[in-house]
C-alpha cells in the first residue's frame, strides 16, 4: 500500500508558460488560473529536465534512491515530452533535501525544470520518499513538496507515483504511470500459438501470469476498479465470457444463453454490468447483463454481425462495430439499445472501437488499402486521424488519462510475431513495450489505488 503523507499545492503559471513554447498547440491563459496545455499535436522539442539521484537519508536507502530516480526519469522521458539532462552535465550537487536550490547553476545547463528528492528506510521494511518540483526559469517550486510511504517492495510503484505528480504539475494532464496492463502472452509458432493471460506494470515490469496455456484466451478487459478482468475463454471448447478476480486469481463463467457463443465482453463504467456479443448461427447481436443477477437483455436485433461494444465514460451510450451497412463500420446507440447512428464514413473498414476515458474521442482499428491503422475520431465521427500504419495494427486501449493508446502490432510472414506498442494521440512517440514473449490484446487498467 502507498501512503500520501503530505499534501500538494496547485500548479503555478510560470513553468507552464515556458513549457508551452515546446508544444505545437496554442495555450490560452485563464483569468484566474494557470495556463492550460492541450497536448494534441505533439512536441517540437522535448523540455529539458534535471533529475539528480535522490538522496539516501539512511544507509539502506542508497540503492532505492538510485532506482527510484531512474524510474522517474524513464517515465517522464518515455512520454516524448521531456529530455533528461545527464548527471555529468550537472553543476550543482544536491547534498541535502532541505538545501536551497541554486537556480543559476541549473539555468546554466538549460534546465527548465528540476526534480529533487530523498529516500529513507526503517527497521520494519518501510520506505519513505519525499520530493519537490521546481520551475528553474521562475526560481520557484511548483507546488508544495510531497512525501509518499510504503513498503520497500513497493518502491517501483512509489516511483511511478512521483513521476505522475511531476507530469501532471508540468503538463496539467492527468496521471497514468501508476497503472497496469492485462494482455495475452503468446508462445510457439504462428500456426500453433499458446496463449495465456498475463498482467504487468504499464512499462512492462512485474509481469505475472493469470492463467495457464491449456485453453485459448482472448480480449481481456479490466473492470473500472482494476480488481477484475473479463475475457473470452475457449476452455469449454467454444467461446464463453469468463470473469477473473485479479487478487485471488479465481474465475467464473458468466451465464449466457445455452449453446451460444459469447465473446467481446466489456464492463460498464460502474462495474455492475457487462456488454458483450452472442453468436447464434450466422447472426451476432449485442447483449447487456447485470452481473449480480445474471439477467440479460438484448440490445440489437439485426441480421448483421455486431460486436466489440464499448461504453461511453458516463455509461449512457455504446459504440460498436457492425456490418449492417454492407461493410464493417462504427455505430453509436443508447446503452439500453434502440436506434444506432453510424459515425464512420471514410474509405476502408473500421473495428474494435474504444471510447476515451475523457469522453472526447473514440479509438479504432482501420483497414484500408492493404494496411492496418490505429486511429481516433470525435464521437460524431468528425476529425478522423490515423496514428499508425503497418501490416497489422489492431485492438487499441486507452491510458487512464486518455492521452496514450496501446495496441497490438503483428509482423508479416510465417514467422511474424505479435508485440505491444504505444503511441500518443498526436501520432508521435511510437514505442514497443518490452515483454518476455509475444503479446497481444492489451487492456490498460485505471490508475491503481
Amino acid at each position: 500500500m502507498i501512503r500520501l503523507i503530505s499534501g500538494a499545492a496547485t500548479l503555478t503559471c510560470s513553468f507552464a508558460t515556458a513549457i508551452v513554447l515546446s508544444f505545437s498547440v496554442a495555450a490560452v491563459a485563464q483569468d484566474t488560473g494557470p495556463l492550460k496545455i492541450d497536448i494534441t499535436q505533439g512536441v517540437i522539442e522535448p523540455v529539458p529536465l534535471a533529475i539528480p539521484d535522490f538522496i539516501a537519508e539512511t544507509a539502506d536507502a542508497a540503492e532505492f534512491a538510485r532506482q527510484i530516480s531512474d524510474v522517474i526519469a524513464a517515465d517522464l522521458v518515455g512520454t516524448g515530452l521531456f529530455r533528461e539532462i545527464p548527471p555529468s552535465a550537472h553543476i550543482s550537487q544536491v547534498s541535502s533535501f532541505s538545501a536551497p536550490v541554486q537556480y543559476a547553476d541549473w539555468k546554466a545547463i538549460n534546465a527548465q525544470g528540476l526534480v529533487t528528492g530523498a529516500v529513507s528506510t526503517d527497521a520494519d521494511g518501510n520506505l519513505s520518499v519525499k520530493f519537490r518540483v521546481f520551475d528553474v526559469f521562475a526560481d520557484v517550486p511548483l507546488g508544495d513538496g510531497l512525501q509518499l510511504g510504503g513498503t520497500t517492495r513497493s518502491w517501483r510503484r512509489i516511483a511511478h507515483k512521483v513521476a505522475d505528480v511531476v507530469y501532471s504539475r508540468i503538463t496539467g494532464e492527468g496521471p497514468y504511470f501508476d497503472s497496469r496492463v492485462v494482455f495475452v502472452s503468446q508462445t510457439g509458432p504462428k500456426n500453433d500459438r499458446k496463449k495465456r493471460l498475463a498482467v504487468m506494470d504499464y512499462d512492462g515490469e512485474n509481469m505475472q501470469f493469470l492463467t495457464d496455456d491449456s485453453s485459448l484466451v482472448l480480449a481481456p478487459r479490466f473492470s473500472p476498479t482494476g480488481d477484475r478482468v473479463l475475457y473470452t475463454s475457449y476452455e469449454s471448447g467454444f467461446p464463453q465470457i469468463t470473469m477473473l478476480d485479479v487478487g485471488t486469481v479465481t474465475r467464473r463463467t458468466l451465464p449466457v444463453q445455452a449453446e451460444s457463443m459469447s465473446f467481446a465482453p466489456r464492463f460498464s463504467p460502474d462495474g455492475g454490468s457487462v456488454v458483450y456479443s452472442v453468436a447464434t448461427g450466422a447472426n451476432t447481436d449485442l447483449y447487456r447483463m447485470t452481473i449480480a443477477s445474471g439477467q440479460a437483455e438484448r440490445l440489437t436485433s439485426t441480421p448483421a454481425i455486431e460486436t466489440a461494444p464499448s461504453f461511453s465514460p458516463d455509461g449512457s451510450q455504446i459504440v460498436f462495430e457492425s456490418d449492417r451497412s454492407g461493410t464493417q463500420q462504427l455505430y453509436i446507440m443508447s446503452a439500453s439499445g434502440g436506434e444506432a447512428k453510424r459515425i464512420s464514413f471514410g474509405q476502408g473498414r473500421y473495428g474494435t472501437p474504444v471510447w476515451s476515458p475523457r469522453g472526447d474521442l473514440i479509438a479504432f482499428t482501420k483497414q484500408a488499402n492493404g494496411r492496418f491503422h490505429i486511429g481516433v475520431m470525435r464521437t460524431d465521427g468528425s476529425e478522423e486521424r490515423l496514428l499508425t500504419a503497418s501490416f497489422l495494427d489492431e485492438g487499441p486501449s486507452w491510458s487512464p488519462n486518455g492521452r496514450v493508446i496501446m495496441f497490438t502490432r503483428e509482423s508479416q510472414g510465417a514467422g511474424g510475431e505479435t508485440a505491444l506498442y504505444t503511441v500518443d494521440i498526436s501520432g508521435r512517440n511510437l514505442k514497443r513495450l518490452p515483454t518476455n514473449a509475444g503479446a497481444s490484446d492489451p487492456a490498460w487498467s485505471p490508475l491503481l489505488r
